[in-house]
């Protein structure tokens, strides 16, 4: 039914005792100049709210929420958006949105996905933490949030037979999935510390390629690239080729975890559809807990995720091949904040992105209570 017209403002004027209209007395000087006082005071305390951001605190709770009536999603298809693959494919994600439509879109790297989002085509995505942290920098803090996280680990650094060890790259090619990922700075940032010329000159010069993970593992049998970081299940791919795995990037943090998957969103969208934004973190928990509780099925796990992949329109892989791909990864909703300083600090040194602040990239809020309802329930 279309919704009524409101009705049309009447403005009624007060009598006087029935005094003739022409003898009204009119407003006057010391009314009008009470009225300029009062808009003045008004003014110079609007200033003073805005200076020490109560105003600005106030506009953003006068914001109007509501549950969204759709939810564009990105995903890659790589096992270690697995809590993606699983949400997709098991209607975790539908089921707890509800009324609210689902579509999916699959992103082949991170800064294609947080282009995407920016551009406005998608409201959330699951994505590498380092473009993540691009995006939040080149907005001043106005594009997304990082709202949980999804997997740890699954990334590695694989080299070919020609390669014998971290002193033995001068000259040669190596690869990355794109430039500014989260694989590509780490190669990047690696490299550094080895003190090689990354995309340099001289003689400890070494060419990073940015390429497809699948046209990577082509290269890396032929020759024509001498080792790539991958995600997984790419990396196990590798090894199963012939290449062998030259750095396993766990070693490299604080007891072995850092962020290869997190759940982004756009920040205009979570602050006015919070509560969707929970469903679907709610149907992330799910995804993370179902795919914990059948870590000793492989044959289960393999079968439900290769069905992910072929949603995803990614090649499948035989059982061995993720059994492998899944020891090198661990899957937590946990963002794994304390690491963003590291990883903001990597990028600039890589010269992926500029030094900055990071407050409010993390966003707990919603997994908070999500976390909190489940243990209520438990």
């Amino acid at each position: 039914m279309d919704r009524q017209q409101p009705p049309a403002l009447t403005t009624v004027t007060a009598g006087d005792g029935g005094r003739p209209a022409a003898g009204r007395r009119r407003p006057g000087w010391p009314l009008v100049l009470t009225a300029l006082a009062l808009l003045t005071a008004l003014t110079v305390a609007a200033t003073v709210l805005r200076g020490n951001g109560t105003l600005a605190a106030w506009e953003q709770t006068a914001v109007e929420t509501s549950d969204a009536a759709e939810l564009r999603l990105g995903y890659f298809g790589n096992l270690t958006h697995g809590p993606a693959l699983v949400g997709l494919e098991s209607g975790d994600f539908a089921e707890e949105l509800g009324d609210t439509t689902l579509s999916a879109q699959v992103f082949n790297s991170g800064p294609t996905a947080v282009e995407a989002m920016n551009a406005g085509s998608i409201d959330a995505a699951f994505v590498g933490p380092n473009p993540a942290i691009n995006s939040f920098v080149r907005s001043q803090g106005r594009s997304l949030a990082v709202v949980a996280g999804a997997a740890s680990g699954g990334a590695q650094f694989v080299v070919g037979p020609g390669v014998t060890d971290a002193g033995d790259l001068a000259g040669r090619t190596v690869a990355s999935p794109e430039f500014g990922g989260t694989q590509d700075v780490a190669l990047r940032t690696w490299l550094t510390e080895q003190g090689y010329a990354v995309d340099g000159d001289g003689e400890r010069a070494v060419a990073i390629t940015p390429m497809a993970n699948g046209q990577t593992i082509s290269m890396l049998r032929q020759g024509r690239v001498d080792g790539a970081w991958l995600p997984q299940p790419w990396a196990t791919r590798a090894v199963q080729d012939g290449a062998r795995v030259l750095v396993d990037e766990r070693d490299l943090w604080a007891d072995g975890r850092y962020p290869t998957t997190v759940l982004v969103v756009r920040k205009d969208y979570l602050e006015r559809h919070p509560e969707t934004v929970e469903e679907l973190v709610r149907g992330l928990q799910r995804s993370v807990d179902w795919l914990d509780e059948h870590e000793d099925d492989p044959a289960l796990l393999a079968s439900t995720l290769n069905r992910g992949l072929e949603r995803a329109q990614t090649e499948t892989l035989p059982e061995e091949t993720v059994v492998g791909a899944l020891e090198a990864i661990e899957w937590t909703t946990d963002p794994l904040a304390d690491t963003y300083p590291q990883l903001l600090a990597d990028g600039v040194a890589a010269g992926t992105t500029d030094e900055a602040s990071l407050d409010g990239l993390v966003d707990t809020t919603v997994l908070d209570r999500v976390r909190s309802g489940s243990q209520e329930g438990a």
